[in-house]
């Protein structure tokens, strides 16, 4: 079991170094993520860079960097923490990419991913959370950061098992963020459609 356990986290971070907003931008023929715009290579950037269908497609490869490897995790029989060390791993590869100069995004997609095999509640809690905030605020970035923050309550509504292993991918997301939590203060965060401020 351990073997398997290792093999699967290193398939993760492996699937998660894969950074689709880069290759999408390449085959939009767009500016690389990673400089310009935000410099962070993920969907919401994606967007400001060129449009709303190759953000939705790095949206949606992001996401399932995390759900392969946790799905294909719970369906061979991983206990909670096994499967939180495998989204973790994605999460990780995501932001810490090895094909991509370690370079990567936040991972709120990819631990979204990694999240939803608990179920269709707690994926459906996620997206109305992330939805209700990024709205009302417009602020992409406050989304992530409060649905991460409530994501491992909803866990224990539905799931309790699985409480811990999501409260350890919100922590690592959370972590992430800690720049734009800083600027979130500071009121220097971009809102969505807006483009970052030269000075940061």
């Amino acid at each position: 079991m351990a073997m398997l356990i290792g093999a699967l986290t290193l398939f993760a971070y492996l699937l998660g170094s894969v950074s689709s907003a880069v290759l999408v931008c390449r085959i939009w023929g767009l500016p690389d993520p990673r400089q310009h715009g935000s410099h962070n290579p993920g969907a919401t950037n994606v967007l400001r860079l060129g449009g709303k269908l190759p953000a939705v497609l790095v949206l949606l490869f992001d996401i399932l960097k995390g759900t392969i490897p946790v799905w294909g995790g719970y369906f061979l029989g991983l206990d909670p923490l096994a499967l939180a060390l495998v989204g973790a791993a994605a999460c990780l590869g995501h932001i810490y990419p090895l094909f991509f100069g370690f370079k990567g995004g936040k991972g709120v997609a990819t631990a979204f991913g990694a999240m939803a095999p608990i179920g269709w509640d707690m994926t459906g809690a996620l997206i109305v959370t992330w939805l209700g905030v990024a709205l009302l605020t417009r602020y992409s970035s406050l989304g992530a950061i409060v649905t991460c923050l409530v994501a491992p309550v909803y866990t224990y509504l539905f799931k309790s098992q699985y409480t811990a292993s999501v409260a350890l991918v919100c922590v690592l997301i959370l972590w992430r963020h800690r720049a734009n939590i800083l600027r979130l203060w500071r009121g220097t965060e971009p809102k969505l459609g807006q483009k970052k401020r030269p000075a940061e």
